[in-house]
């Protein structure tokens, strides 16, 4: 069964039945206040190149391969891969550039990593049969807990792991999670007790509704 491991901020670990790791979006820690993630990373997914996306180099050994802003669809460990362009602002990119969201089909269980997504796109039809959803709720650089909430109920993931918002210790300017734990309140929460959490894919199948699974950060 697949691992998902955060390691704080938006960058998480997905650790395969092989004990083969993916890192997406790794940072730095000192940059932002945290730590930096204890990974030792098999391939790097870098949804945008802003420095708290792509310290990859701290995650690396000498045979990581990294993948920067790759769209369209490619094999990594086995896996299948889909990079997907969305805009990172409001204004098509204007403000801020674009991101590439992962869809990773992994050991029976689909991930979906949004990036820094600024937008709630027209149209999700790539983004179907989602089991576990990485979204940005902080906003500043991303959308919001609402439009988070508005894209978690078009997407309708099983699982839906917020991201990218403040804890302790996190110098950018983003909100924390309480916000979108309220407009979330008549759904399921899951708050785990650390970091880790072991996905079983017939345990995803039992939920009818999308629930919100929230880790616990364990940087310090």
């Amino acid at each position: 069964m697949p691992v998902l491991i955060w390691h704080g901020h938006s960058c998480f670990e997905i650790v395969d039945s092989h004990e083969k790791s993916i890192v997406i979006d790794p940072h730095d820690g000192g940059s932002i206040g945290l730590r930096p993630p204890k990974a030792s990373a098999d391939v790097v997914l870098i949804t945008h190149e802003h420095f708290d996306h792509n310290a990859y180099t701290i995650v690396s050994h000498e045979k990581t391969k990294v993948y920067s802003m790759k769209e369209g669809e490619f094999d990594v460990l086995g896996h299948k891969v889909k990079g997907i362009r969305f805009f990172h602002d409001k204004s098509k990119g204007r403000r801020r550039g674009t991101v590439i969201a992962y869809l990773i089909d992994l050991d029976g269980v689909r991930f979906l990593h949004l990036g820094d997504i600024g937008h709630v796109p027209s149209n999700t039809g790539l983004l179907r049969d989602v089991d576990v959803m990485m979204a940005p709720v902080g906003g500043t650089f991303t959308i919001d807990a609402r439009e988070a909430k508005v894209l978690i109920d078009m997407v309708r993931p099983r699982a839906a792991i917020p991201m990218h918002y403040w804890i302790n210790g996190v110098n950018l300017p983003l909100a924390p999670i309480d916000t979108f734990l309220d407009l979330m309140k008549d759904h399921e929460i899951i708050r785990l007790p650390g970091n880790r959490w072991e996905i079983k894919k017939n345990d995803l199948l039992a939920w009818d509704e999308p629930r919100v699974v929230i880790f616990k950060y364990e940087g310090f």
